[in-house]
């Protein structure tokens, strides 16, 4: 089966057809289909954007659509920025996010320095059929930023019992243990469930 995911970021693309790669799910962007859509994202959960992103896409293609919809929630802000991950203090880059964040949480000590990623995916079916799973991964955000990998947060956030960044992570691990793909091994497993998926 062919999805469309509902995003221009080939890094979503590549964690998530290595993952679902192994059920002989092809993923492609939706550029390769000509599809140049930006969705507003107006909702206020991960649930919500997620499933509108992967709606206009179905729209657009007529295509199942697979949409990601992820952020980083801090403790010390209330959770924020959460569903605004990508637009936080309305900086225009991933570094300059990074810095935002670090002068926020200059005086917070480690303790208080708790965080997660949280990724919600969103399968949508031209014949009604929905499938959406949540997942997440603890951290700490670090006081520096480490790693050349990833993307987005992926710098500052601290994974203890990997004793590393995302982005010191190989790519292996990282799809291991990463939010996203929790994610997608839980959207995997219902995903099987919906179509009596057998490997043998």
């Amino acid at each position: 089966m062919k999805l469309v995911l509902a995003s221009k970021n080939a890094h979503k693309l590549d964690e998530m057809q290595a993952i679902l790669g192994k059920f002989g799910v092809e993923v492609v962007l939706q550029s390769q289909l000509g599809i140049d859509i930006d969705v507003e994202e107006t909702g206020t959960t991960f649930e919500e954007n997620s499933e509108l992103k992967a709606r206009a896409v179905l729209e657009a293609s007529g295509m199942a659509s697979i949409a990601d919809d992820s952020g980083l929630e801090v403790d010390a802000l209330d959770g924020r920025p959460g569903v605004y991950s990508h637009r936080f203090g309305n900086k225009n880059s991933d570094e300059e996010r990074n810095l935002y964040l670090l002068d926020l949480l200059k005086n917070v000590p480690d303790e208080k320095r708790t965080a997660r990623f949280v990724s919600v995916i969103t399968c949508l079916f031209p014949d009604g059929k929905k499938i959406v799973a949540r997942g997440t991964c603890e951290g700490m955000i670090a006081h520096e930023m480490k790693g050349q990998g990833g993307f987005g947060y992926d710098p500052l956030f601290f994974v203890p019992s990997e004793n590393m960044t995302y982005a010191e992570l190989t790519a292996e691990r990282k799809n291991a243990i990463s939010h996203r793909g929790n994610a997608l091994e839980i959207f995997s497993e219902k995903y099987k469930e919906m179509f009596a998926y057998d490997d043998k």
